[in-house]
């Protein structure tokens, strides 16, 4: 299976100024790919008799190379690549936005989500420097896997410059070889409830520096935008949010490995994320948890791992059924923390009751 690896770079200036300049010419071919698909659109649905076919990214690539490149001299400083596969990627965009994927693509701003993607004689030297096209070789802070790749994407997050990429990797054993099935219940409370009576603390990073992120950008409000002071701040408030970001991920990544190491099968439910986002009282809260994010990492690790991931339907009344009995309550309110079986007399913690009954049901009921 492939899997990905991203690590951060040590660069120099110069070499800075080069991948800031790659991401112009990414972003350049992007929004030009972009207003000229939106124009032939807009054609074909204003003019049904006579419309134009929608062009694919080798079709962008040969007008960029024919309209673009002679009007901008400063296109050819730079690797060819990295339009090449903004435009590929502008391809995508639109395939998913015709599939009702995703929404309609945007354009892109300097300074924000900055990347390109560069392929061809791309190549790992030692445990941590890698050459790629016209930059030349670049070190990373740890070390890199000494596997054969075709192509890099390199990203800006604050000041901070990340190289990803990807490679072929076998499949590993478990750690514990028992057959052993784990109900995983998320919550706001606590990040997961194991159906082993384990909980999982969330790192709710968000809420720890929320109010030093109010601060900077509430002393950000009335600078003039563009300017060196004002600069800094957005910098500042960049790295907060990168800061939190990573502290989430971090209790992300512990959290799936070791259920997906340690468990041969693991469930979950199908939780819908958007709409739980519309409560505006605990959209804040939800969002801090990272429950998309845990279903994505869980889903490639389960595969990486050997261990198969169940995810129940959304319907399943989890939190409503005794996992004793299996009696079924009408009523179930969200403040009711503590499951009362009127049937058995059975008392449990409700996330826990829920994470056991999820362990327990039947798979011809769940949807993997």
């Amino acid at each position: 299976m492939l899997r990905g690896f991203k690590t951060e770079l040590k660069i120099n200036n110069y070499q800075r100024t080069q991948l800031i300049g790659h991401c112009g010419v990414a972003r350049h071919a992007w929004n030009w790919g972009l207003a000229l698909t939106k124009q032939i659109l807009d054609h074909n649905k204003r003019y049904p008799d006579s419309q134009i076919k929608f062009p694919t990214a080798i079709d962008l690539h040969k007008w960029l190379v024919a309209l673009v490149k002679p009007e901008n001299s400063w296109y050819y400083q730079y690797s060819k690549s990295a339009p090449q596969e903004a435009l590929r990627a502008l391809k995508i965009a639109w395939d998913r936005c015709f599939k009702k994927i995703s929404g309609v693509p945007k354009f892109k701003k300097k300074g924000k989500q900055d990347s390109f993607t560069l392929e061809g004689a791309v190549k790992i030297f030692s445990s941590n420097k890698i050459q790629v096209p016209k930059i030349g070789i670049l070190t990373t802070y740890e070390r890199l896997p000494q596997k054969e790749i075709k192509s890099v994407t390199i990203s800006r997050k604050a000041d901070r410059w990340f190289i990803s990429f990807r490679f072929e990797v076998e499949k590993q054993k478990q750690e514990n070889n028992s057959n052993s099935i784990v109900g995983v219940d998320l919550g706001v409370k606590n990040l997961a409830t194991l159906s082993t009576g384990e909980i999982i603390e969330g790192a709710k990073s968000y809420k720890k520096y929320e109010s030093k992120l109010s601060r900077l950008q509430w002393l950000s409000r009335n600078k003039i935008i563009n300017s060196n002071n004002w600069r800094k701040a957005q910098l500042k408030i960049a790295k907060l949010h990168l800061k939190i970001a990573n502290i989430r991920q971090d209790t992300l990544h512990k959290l799936t490995t070791l259920l997906a190491k340690n468990h041969s099968q693991v469930v979950i439910e199908d939780l819908n994320v958007s709409g739980m986002l519309a409560n505006r009282k605990l959209a804040k809260a939800i969002s801090d948890m990272g429950f998309y994010e845990f279903r994505r990492q869980l889903t490639y690790k389960c595969e990486l791992y050997n261990s198969e991931l169940v995810v129940v339907d959304r319907w399943y009344p989890s939190s409503k059924t005794c996992s004793s009995c299996g009696t079924k309550k009408e009523n179930l309110t969200l403040n009711e923390r503590i499951f009362k079986c009127e049937n058995c007399g059975f008392e449990c913690d409700r996330d826990l009751n829920a994470a056991i009954n999820l362990s327990k049901i039947n798979l011809s009921k769940a949807v993997s």
